[in-house]
This record gives C-alpha cells, sequence and structure tokens, in this order.
C-alpha cells in the first residue's frame, strides 16, 4: 500500500510575507518570531521553523469541498519554506514527535474512519487507514491542537 503526503503550495502564500503587520491584521494572520523548537510546524514545508526563523500564522481553508466537512483553520507557514516534494511513503520527521488525528475520507468528501496516534506510527497507520478501500484520501491533523498539517493521497 503505497501513499504520498501532500503539502501546500508555496506559491500560494508568497505574497502573505511581502504584508505589513496592519495588513495581516486585517486577514486575521499574525508575524511570529520562532522562540521554541520544535513548535511551529510549516504546512509547506512539512518542517518545523528552526529558532529565530520568520513564520506567519494565518486561517486557511483546507478543505474546500461540497461536504458537511468543509473545514477551515489556522496554519503555520515558513518565510523561507519550499513545497514539500516528498518520495512515495517518505514521512517527514516533523511528525515523530506529535500526537496526530487522522481523518479518512471517501471521493464524496465523508469522512470514513478517524484515529488519534503517536507520530512515530504514522507511517503504519496510514498504511493501515487504506486497506479501507472506499477511504480515498487522509488528513493529517495535530491531535491537540487540531490544526491541518496535510494531506495523504494513495501511489
Amino acid at each position: 500500500m503505497n501513499f504520498r503526503l501532500k503539502s501546500l503550495d508555496d506559491m500560494e502564500f508568497a505574497h502573505i510575507f511581502e504584508l505589513d503587520n496592519l495588513e495581516l491584521a486585517k486577514i486575521n494572520a499574525k508575524r511570529i518570531i520562532v522562540d521554541k523548537f520544535p513548535g511551529f510546524p510549516c504546512r509547506v514545508s512539512l518542517q518545523d521553523a528552526e529558532l529565530g526563523e520568520e513564520v506567519i500564522l494565518l486561517p486557511y481553508q483546507y478543505y474546500k469541498i461540497n461536504s458537511p466537512y468543509r473545514a477551515s483553520g489556522p496554519i503555520f507557514i515558513r518565510k523561507v519554506g519550499k513545497t514539500a516534494n516528498l518520495d512515495i511513503n517518505e514521512v517527514p520527521k516533523m511528525f515523530d514527535h506529535r500526537l496526530l488525528s487522522l481523518r479518512g475520507y471517501d471521493k464524496n468528501g465523508i469522512m470514513k474512519n478517524a484515529s488519534v496516534i503517536e507520530g512515530q506510527n504514522l507511517r503504519e497507520k496510514i498504511i493501515q487507514t487504506f486497506e479501507n478501500e472506499d477511504i480515498d484520501y487522509i488528513h493529517i491533523h495535530n491531535a491537540k491542537p487540531g490544526c491541518y498539517n496535510c494531506m495523504v493521497e494513495r501511489a
């Protein structure tokens, strides 16, 4: 059972770092200098931001689907973050130390499975979740704050 994690596209956010703090506030976003590691997971690079690095915390509609599960939430993006280009079955280290929530959806955007796991078990849980042929893709969230991380597709 092969899979690929899909991060957000850095080009979608390129203009965000050009905004000043007042302009960011108008879109409910905030510039932050990272003061804790780990603690600021980038949804573009799928890496934890380094100490002293600039990130933006912003609201983001990550699930733009006509379904009751349509959703948005806060995400961090790194100024230096580039779209992650992961190999098949590659799982970034960013997930190893987090409690994660996996939500499996069918082709109609209806949740068919949900689980909470320790991050070091992510690879095995993705494979197990995709054993259900009704599940088309998975969303990974940080379980405690509930924030979206990325999507997982069959490969």
